[in-house]
Parts: C-alpha cells; structure tokens; sequence
C-alpha cells in the first residue's frame, strides 16, 4: 500500500461534494476549523451547484473531484458530505495523476465508495473520518475532529474501546479496508469490489431496516467477505428500522449471528461512522487489534 505524507502547517486542501448538496453556510465551521490548523482551504469550483438533491451534474461532480486529485498542490481531499452520488461518477474518473502523487481522501458514509475503488485499485492509504458537514458550529473540537487531526498531522490511531457482549476475542495484524456496509454490498461485483483475505474488515451503516442488515450480511458472506480476513471490526449500528412485526434481532446481534462463529476475532461497537465520536481509521494501512474481556484496543 501507498503511504500517504502528513500534513504540516501551510499545506493546501481541498473541498468538493461528491455525492448530495451542501451551502456554505453550512460549510463555514469547517473552513474556519482547518484554517485554525494553519491549512489553506480552496472549494470546488461547482462545490455549491444543486441538482436536484445533488451537488451539481454528474459532471460538474465529477470535474471537482478530477481537478482536486490532478493539482499537486493540494494534500487532501475532504469530501463535505456523503449521501448517494460517487458511484454515479466513479467510473469517469482518471487516477493518473493520483497514483503518481497520492494525496489524503477524506470521508465516510457515501464517500465509501472512493475508499473502495482505491484501495482496490491503486492500494493507496485513505482515511475514513469525519466531514465539513459535521464540524461542530461552534468550533469547539470534540473526539472526531481531535482523531482527524491526529491521522492527518501525525499519522496516529490509537484508541481503546469498551468490552462488548458479541465481541469474539482475539489478537489480528493487517490491512484495514471497509467502510459503509450499504455501500460495500452495493460494490460487491464491480471493479470497485474489495477484496478482504487477510485484512481487517471495518463496517458501520445507518437508517437501514433490520432485515436488509440480514440481507446484506448474508450477501457479503456468500460472496466470500468473510471466508478469511484477518478480523471484524463492526462500527456504529445506528438508527436501525423495524417492521410492525420485530424482527426480533438488533443488528449487532444479526451480525453476530451470522460471522460470530467464523473463527476470527470480532470487535462490536467501535466507535466510527455515523456517531458523534466517529473517530478516523487509516484504510489501506497496516492496523494491530486485540480484543479481550476488558475490551479492545486498536493501533496504526
């Protein structure tokens, strides 16, 4: 995998939306907070476009993106917000110069879809962590953003989490990779598929109904997902959705019942994705886990 350079004081970086519309009302926090980290920030030139819930065309989207990764000048690439649009301009992108000059792509959520198809493709470190959109408004740093400015200034990822009933202990080394559990079920089959052998696997989702958690889980698992990573990291499982008739599970259990007897090591309740901690995972990079009856611990 591609190391990406920390960023020091001074560097430029970018910002775009890949995928839903944002204004810059909402965006000021975050501009405000990285020009405090003595970073030069430069939007998008159709950064605030709307189509429909989009942040501009398809091709304006996709003329963002490709200019931010083709300039050598900016170090990082945040992505505002998530939502759903990247795969729909995904495969009019040119890496070229990426892969010549890699540079940190910042986001989560719908931004999983960057994450995939790079590492997949190029085996170039990203960082999956918090957006512009979530930057508290009033500019006091809280866990997320204290975690993003450790993995892009020093590199650092160390945290210790809670002891959880599904966890499956264990002690695993490898290559983290993952991201949105909807969006890795949506790219299984694409050239933007991940494969997981050997690495840890880390997913979150959101706003899904119990039984498509099933659903998914099942389909990650017939399609070989889970027949030899090295780990699991299972994220938030947050705001889930059931019938009128319980499905009778939540979805940390439904998750549970279907890898819990895989023969590899299970951490629940990490804290990234959609949560307020949402603390930054360096995907593509090497990550040390153990997990015991006290807990877990978790180090880049």
């Amino acid at each position: 995998m591609k190391h990406i350079n920390n960023l020091v004081s001074g560097d430029m970086v970018g910002i775009i939306s890949t995928a839903r519309k944002i204004s810059e009302l909402e965006l000021m926090p975050a501009i405000e907070k990285l020009e405090s980290w003595g970073l030069k920030v430069k939007l998008g030139k159709n950064l605030f476009c709307q189509n429909n819930q989009f942040a501009g065309s398809e091709k304006q989207r996709a003329e963002d993106l490709q200019k931010m990764l083709d300039d050598n000048k900016i170090k990082a690439i945040f992505c505002a917000r998530g939502g759903y649009g990247t795969v729909k301009i995904i495969d009019s992108i040119d890496f070229k110069k990426f892969q010549k000059s890699p540079k940190w792509i910042v986001g989560y959520s719908d931004v999983t879809v960057l994450h995939s198809h790079i590492h997949q493709n190029f085996g170039i470190e990203t960082l999956h962590a918090t957006m512009p959109i979530n930057f508290p408004i009033d500019g006091i740093n809280n866990e997320a953003l204290d975690s993003l400015y450790d993995a892009l200034f020093f590199g650092k990822v160390n945290y210790q989490i809670p002891k959880h009933k599904n966890n499956i202990f264990g002690e695993a080394e490898g290559i983290i990779t993952g991201g949105n559990l909807s969006i890795l079920y949506s790219l299984i089959g694409s050239n933007s598929d991940i494969i997981t052998d050997g690495k840890i696997l880390f997913f979150e989702d959101l706003d899904e109904y119990l039984y498509h958690i099933d659903r998914m889980m099942m389909n990650m698992k017939r399609n070989g997902k889970f027949k030899n990573p090295a780990a699991v990291v299972v994220g938030g499982m947050s705001d889930m959705n059931d019938n009128q008739i319980p499905y009778g599970k939540s979805a940390n259990d439904i998750v549970s019942e279907i890898i819990g007897r895989l023969n590899f090591p299970i951490l629940f309740d990490f804290p990234a994705g959609h949560i307020a901690k949402n603390k930054a995972i360096i995907l593509g990079r090497k990550a040390i886990l153990k997990i015991d009856e006290n807990g877990g611990t978790f180090k880049q």
